[in-house]
């Protein structure tokens, strides 16, 4: 298919959502009358409302390492059941917040894992440098330095879409030092050719992730282009976008990072060069209904068909496709997602000294 064709296709595909949205919209709540929010305010707690224990860790060697124009790099974590037998880490995606594992975070921590998830730069309570280079490469580095600086060998890593990017990334270029891989929706595995990534080069732009978004809009991205089970209670995800479009400079910065992130994430030869080369169990579970990987403008696909090449150049991995799931299975249909990962960790053959407690009840507990 021609770029030409292409983006004819994709302003073709976003008309169409938009007219959808009308449809299938209904009415729908307005927070336009609520007062900004910042990035600091962003609520982190579990769905009975118990604050996370919010952390940070400092990073210098990153600045240096990239060349930064600031010294210091502080980067937000949370960190639940500190003494758990075996540690997870949840690593979001794109335009996310660790606090988009909400389903997870204290299921997991109930199952007997010591659980972790973090902002990534340019997301959430972490800085959002502009001298950061936003690669996959240089966010998998933030991600090792917390669990260098934590003292934590061979985690489970549990990354959704860009998160499954840079977890690839890490694994591939640090042998041994993850102990399993739950790529969720992953980005990283679909091929681009030199025309498409000059493509994505030019169109990726701050107006183009979001920056001039209508309220109307963004119910229609999340609803029709995001999710398959869309529900009230998730509402958060719109009013918490809304508020933070009017919070000033950090948005616009956070907005930099994502056409950034966009960029780098096109760029996936290295990734799937070296899938054949991975040696650490691996769990390959999608939402079956994805409206976003693969790039269905560009060259079409399903996301089924790209996660089942994935699952055969893994040695010994494990595919889980989830029905009338869309691109964000762990808020779409988290039980369903949370039954397919504890069940797999349940009898993989993960490293770990002992196993962790109650994974097939945890599952069943509301929110898990």
């Amino acid at each position: 298919m021609s770029i030409a064709r292409s983006r004819a296709g994709v302003g073709r595909g976003v008309a169409l959502a938009l007219a959808l949205v009308g449809l299938g919209l209904g009415c729908v709540p307005s927070y336009r009358g609520a007062p900004p929010l910042t990035f600091a305010q962003l609520p982190y707690r579990s769905l009975q409302g118990r604050a996370w224990p919010l952390s940070y860790f400092v990073s210098t060697a990153l600045p240096e390492r990239y060349g930064m124009r600031t010294p210091r790099l502080r980067v937000a974590f949370v960190e639940l059941n500190p003494k758990g037998a075996r540690t997870i880490v949840f690593v979001h995606g794109m335009s996310a917040q660790l606090r988009h594992w909400q389903y997870q975070l204290d299921a997991f921590a109930a199952a007997g894992f010591r659980v972790l998830a973090l902002d990534l730069p340019g997301y959430g309570k972490s800085d959002k440098p502009g001298s950061f280079p936003y690669t996959m490469e240089a966010l998998a580095d933030v991600l090792l330095e917390l669990l260098d600086r934590q003292a934590i060998a061979q985690p489970i890593v549990v990354g959704h879409s860009m998160g499954g990017h840079l977890a690839l990334s890490l694994a591939m270029r640090h042998p041994g030092r993850l102990g399993a891989l739950v790529l969720t929706n992953s980005a990283g595995l679909e091929a681009f050719s030199r025309r498409e990534r000059a493509w994505f080069e030019k169109v990726t732009t701050i107006g183009s992730m979001g920056g001039s978004l209508s309220e109307y809009a963004l119910w229609g991205t999340f609803r029709l282009r995001l999710f398959s089970r869309w529900r009230d209670e998730l509402g958060w995800l719109i009013e918490e976008r809304v508020r933070l479009q009017r919070s000033g400079a950090e948005f616009e910065q956070s907005l930099y990072a994502m056409v950034k992130c966009v960029r780098s994430m096109s760029q996936t030869e290295f990734t799937r060069q070296h899938l054949r080369r991975l040696a650490l169990p691996t769990l390959i579970v999608f939402g079956a209904d994805d409206r976003l990987i693969p790039n269905a403008e560009l060259h079409g696909g399903t996301t089924r068909g790209l996660m089942a090449g994935a699952q055969r150049e893994i040695r010994g991995s494990t595919l889980v496709g989830l029905a009338r799931c869309g691109h964000m299975p762990q808020l779409d249909c988290p039980r369903e997602y949370n039954r397919a990962v504890l069940d797999w960790l349940a009898t993989a053959r993960v490293q770990q000294a002992t196993r962790p407690r109650a994974l097939a009840a945890a599952a069943e507990r509301p929110g898990a």
